[in-house]
């Protein structure tokens, strides 16, 4: 029986991957992984006041709650809504977010500071991942993580 090239072909490149990963591969070194309670973090930032006194304002604003009322009762309608109704829709949407616009600015200014404060630390103490610990336990991704690994206390401090 002759074996011709294309009948070794299959047989090399299988041998080739085989060998390919027994190969001895630098060992990566051990990566620092913390947790933070986000919700504790905004609470220590001194804009978190002002988002809380701005979220208070629109929620007893009787006029936004009704604009609210409002865009529930077409988004119900779904694909039955007439055209009027879209219309309307836009215009109630427009007026919510005008009216909400202020407290968007202010949660996004606390958000980008707290992301700057958490950044600046995992880098500068080598921390390759830093979770909201919450969010690890509610998702299921962590089951047990040491409360060493606790850096809320330490990412206060840095808040500004």
């Amino acid at each position: 029986m002759k074996i011709t090239a294309k009948a070794l072909a299959p047989v090399a490149l299988a041998a080739a991957f085989g060998f390919g990963t027994l190969a001895p591969h630098a060992q990566t070194p051990a990566q620092k992984v913390g947790f933070v309670n986000v919700d504790a973090l905004f609470a220590a930032h001194p804009g978190n006041k002002d988002v809380l006194a701005m979220s208070e304002a629109l929620n007893k604003d009787a006029a936004l709650t009704d604009t609210v009322n409002k865009l529930r009762a077409i988004d119900a309608k779904g694909a039955s809504a007439t055209a009027a109704e879209k219309q309307q829709r836009e215009t109630l949407l427009a007026t919510y977010n005008a009216k909400t616009k202020a407290l968007n600015d202010k949660t996004a200014q606390v958000e980008n500071a707290i992301d700057k404060s958490l950044n600046d630390y995992a880098k500068a103490n080598g921390f390759s991942v830093i979770m909201d610990r919450a969010i690890a336990q509610q998702s299921g991704l962590v089951i047990y993580a040491d409360s060493s690994t606790d850096l809320t206390d330490a990412v206060k401090k840095t808040i500004k």
